[in-house]
């Protein structure tokens, strides 16, 4: 790629020289061609501030007259002759800079952000220049004090003067030193920064979120597929460090680290039926090309973090593939020993690489997942590109790695895979991958896998024991298969690369009161293959958000603390990006991060959901009060609550799993959720969000509106929204659902827990002390709230410094629930006491994770033992709130 950057500045070949009458009149005639941008009539000002559009820019910043500047306004100003300085706009307009009526303005022209957050209270050059104190009217002079004051001398001595000036000097002194301090503790330095009325900062950012900026966005994402670790991914990565650039943002960089990828190779993989000889067929396994005018580059069709290998045995049908369907066919006398196990996607077992681990412990050789019809395809509804649905040739791409027990680069668990990092793991035995190959199909190919097994095994039948078991792939007949299967072979040979380098972009605007403090935005930037649903809808708002946000910045406007944004690559491959980058800075995080944003998916259909910590739900139900559905008109929150819906608990869905498991961060994830659609599939592209996602792209916008809101929210609220009593009130209902549940528990074959105590009063306790504590300390808010408004606005330095205090604890109570001490048995990355994927379901979320993996595995000694942890670190995090 070259070096060169656009919109960069370019030397003037020659400047033209003056005349000398045209160097000494008031205006030089051969600058009239050479209006700099800061030379802006009048006219054009009174225009911009009246809200009318400005007439386009021609060449060298000239603007064509229109009707509104036939009359100039200096005819109405005195002075205005040929001799003086009034007699040019520029001169007008510098004397008023003198001035301060107007400030200057660098760029040429008074923007619309400008006009629209004309509310601003002030900027502290005009604040300090308007102190004018009269005080030297309202003191008495020398004579009089002398004429009506009995006493004082007419005339100083000579050897009192030094004495006497010394006192003045002295009481000048004192006067300036409390003047200064009462101008610093008043807060009338505010940072350097234009202070605006947050309300119309928050309507400007509501009404610049553009649709058509995010089409144009989404559309130059999918130009090409772009799988994390490659160039495309890596190109892309540069041109969102470019829009960083462009939006002004404080600090743009590239982030790399060094991870294991694995990609596949042309020739490499092969699913075929090689006996008996009669039934011999071999899948096609590539898609059909998504764009044949002209033809793009697609990737091909394979599972990343799947385990190489060359494989042979009997092809067995196991449903779902959860652990649940393979002792349902060990129970009815069918081995999985040395077979293929051929699974469905979705169902009761969500996660891929899961799938492929309990095919593994079953005694499977290798593992085949395809996408039935019944789930995404043809059964529900038309398959793109006449519907949104799956076609018969789509296939769902997809990392199995293990990210609900091994979060990250799996060769560097719990540290940063930094450049030069020399400490790293095998991929033998590794606990975050399987050890037998897999690959996805498409149902095209899976039906012929399907029909071959008839006759063998047991038929399945939609009733009974194997209810649910039958998919929806046309013309089979439904059997499991045994050990007399015909013998299917399944190779899985590929590249792969133990330090391949991946770049996150990072960016970020300081805020003025604490810089320290973030407020991190994610979205990751990696696909499976164009991506315009997944990731493409999120990194589009994503960039738009950015530009916004850059617009205010470009006005003056700061935060009260630090935003960063992040475009993550490697999310796609067990989280990478974010979670080495969380890793990298551990640390800080726990200190300083007071929440974290994402958005994965933005758009697939009209339903807003969320899954937060119960910390976000007022900050969240306010940003719903101010948005609405663009096909309804309804606010979301009226839709919110008409529908009871709740902020749901985060499992490892995406790019939050580090910061809120391992970091303590606060984190909330958004999406507009709909139906199925070509998952991971290469038509995840832009004709299928133009036609079929959201082809207006209205909710794209609204999600920008969303999240831009949440962002101030967050990040420029004086006391940090954040509510304790709805995380209390939450925590009580997960322990009584836990009570309810470890009771069922133990009534499960394999599970009694015998005379072994199972109590969860610490627990209830615990949690009833949180409620009371966060009532507690909810209380200062209004307090907060009533001595700054009683004061008119004013907060002095002691209540802001209290203020902030009571913003650093409620954040830091999230970090006050890791356990620092080992984190999660069998899965010591996650930390979290409250929150985590749960160990046999990664999509979803567990709530008291290290009593439900005891639990799980029938350990009811070492569940109690957790209760009691669990409860004494819940204790602790409240009590911190009031000290």
């Amino acid at each position: 790629m070259a070096d060169e950057k656009p919109n960069k500045y370019v030397r003037p070949e020659s400047l033209p020289i003056p005349t000398y009458d045209e160097a000494t009149s008031s205006r030089p005639q051969s600058s009239h061609s050479f209006l700099g941008p800061a030379e802006v009539s009048h006219d054009a000002e009174r225009q911009g501030l009246l809200g009318w559009p400005a007439p386009e820019a021609q060449q060298n910043n000239y603007r064509p007259p229109n009707v509104e500047s036939a009359r100039s306004s200096l005819d109405f100003l005195p002075s205005s002759g040929e001799n003086s300085a009034r007699s040019s706009t520029e001169g007008l307009r510098h004397e008023m800079i003198q001035m301060e009526v107007l400030d200057p303005d660098p760029e040429g022209n008074q923007s619309q952000m400008g006009i629209r957050l004309s509310k601003r209270i002030t900027s502290i050059t005009n604040g300090l220049s308007s102190l004018h104190l009269p005080f030297r009217q309202w003191l008495p002079s020398s004579e009089y004090i002398r004429a009506h004051i009995p006493g004082i001398p007419q005339r100083i001595p000579e050897i009192l003067k030094p004495g006497w000036i010394m006192v003045v000097r002295f009481m000048a002194l004192l006067f300036v030193l409390f003047m200064v301090y009462v101008i610093f503790v008043s807060d009338l330095f505010r940072g350097g920064r234009r202070v605006y009325d947050p309300e119309s900062v928050r309507l400007f950012v509501q009404e610049s979120v553009n649709e058509t900026r995010i089409r144009q966005n989404l559309e130059h994402l999918t130009m090409f597929d772009h799988v994390a670790g490659t160039e495309g991914s890596f190109v892309l990565a540069k041109w969102v460090e470019t829009t960083f650039h462009a939006a002004t943002l404080d600090q743009a960089m590239l982030e790399r680290f060094d991870v294991y990828l694995n990609y596949p190779r042309k020739d490499g993989r092969r699913v075929a039926i090689i006996d008996p000889p009669e039934l011999a067929w071999e899948a096609k396994i590539e898609e059909e090309m998504a764009y044949n005018d002209p033809p793009r580059e697609q990737t091909l069709v394979f599972h990343g973090h799947s385990r190489s290998g060359n494989v042979t045995g009997p092809i067995i049908y196991a449903n779902y593939g959860s652990k649940e369907d393979f002792k349902r066919l060990q129970d009815n006398g069918i081995s999985l020993k040395g077979a293929i196990a051929l699974v469905r996607y979705y169902g009761s077992q969500g996660d891929r690489a899961l799938k492929v681990k309990a095919a593994e412990l079953a005694g499977a050789v290798g593992c085949i997942i395809y996408s039935d019809p019944k789930e995404d395809g043809f059964v529900k509804g038309s398959p793109f590109p006449d519907g949104r649905y799956m076609p018969a040739d789509g296939v769902q791409r997809g990392a199995v790695s293990l990210m609900s027990w091994v979060v990250g680069d799996v060769l560097s668990p719990g540290f940063a895979s930094l450049p030069g990092e020399s400490k790293r793991t095998s991929k033998v035995n590794n606990p975050g991958l399987n050890n037998i190959p897999s690959i996805p199909l498409a149902w095209r190919d899976a039906q012929k896998l399907l029909q071959a097994m008839k006759g063998h095994g047991k038929a399945i039948r939609d009733a009974g024991e194997w209810h649910g078991w039958t998919g929806g792939v046309p013309d089979v007949e439904w059997w499991t298969g045994d050990q007399k299967s015909p013998i299917v072979h399944l190779k899985n040979e590929q590249d792969e690369v133990e330090r391949q380098p991946i770049y996150n972009v990072l960016g970020k605007i300081v805020g003025m009161e604490q810089p320290e403090k973030s407020i991190i935005i994610g979205n990751h930037r990696d696909a499976w293959c164009f991506g315009a649903a997944d990731p493409g809808s999120g990194t589009a708002v994503f960039l738009e958000v950015v530009r916004i946000f850059g617009e205010l910045k470009k006005q003056g406007w700061r935060p009260l603390r630090t935003i960063e944004f992040a475009s993550w690559d490697g999310e796609e491959y067990n989280l990478i990006g974010s979670t080495e980058h969380v890793e990298a800075r551990a640390d800080d995080l726990k200190r300083n991060g007071f929440a974290y944003i994402n958005v994965d998916v933005a758009v697939l259909g009209g339903e807003f959901r969320a899954a937060a910590s119960p910390l976000f739900e007022k900050a969240l139900l306010h940003v719903l009060d101010r948005t609405s559905d663009p096909k309804t008109g309804e606010t979301l929150r009226s839709i919110w609550d008409d529908n009871n819906r709740k902020i749901e608990g985060l499992g490892a869905g995406s790019d939050y799993v580090a910061f809120q498991d391992i970091a303590g961060t606060s984190s909330i994830d958004m999406t507009f959720k709909g139906d199925k659609y070509p998952y991971h599939s290469c038509y995840d592209n832009f004709q299928w969000m133009n036609e079929q996602g959201d082809p207006d792209f209205q909710y794209h916008k609204v999600m920008g509106q969303i999240w831009a809101l949440l962002i101030l929210e967050l990040s420029d609220r004086p006391v940090l929204p954040f509510d304790l009593e709805a995380y209390a009130d939450a925590v009580k209902g997960f322990v009584e659902e836990l009570d309810v549940w470890g009771n069922d528990e133990a009534n499960l074959p394999g599970k009694a827990r015998g005379e072994t105590v199972f109590d969860l009063k610490p627990l209830h306790e615990a949690a009833d002390t949180f409620i009371e504590n966060a009532r507690q300390f909810h209380e200062w808010d209004l307090e907060w709230t009533q001595n700054v408004y009683g004061m008119g606005g004013f907060e002095g330095t002691a209540l802001a410094i209290r203020r902030m205090s009571q913003n650093t604890r409620m954040a830091n109570f999230e970090t006050d629930l890791l356990d620092e001490e080992g984190g999660l048995l069998g899965r010591e990355q996650f930390k979290h006491v409250i929150f985590a994927p749960q160990a046999w379901s990664g999509y979803d979320e567990a709530f008291f994770p290290s009593i439900r993996d005891a639990i799980d595995e029938g350990k009811w000694a070492e569940a109690q033992k957790q209760v009691e942890k669990v409860s004494r670190i819940l204790l602790r995090a409240s009590e911190r709130l009031l000290q």
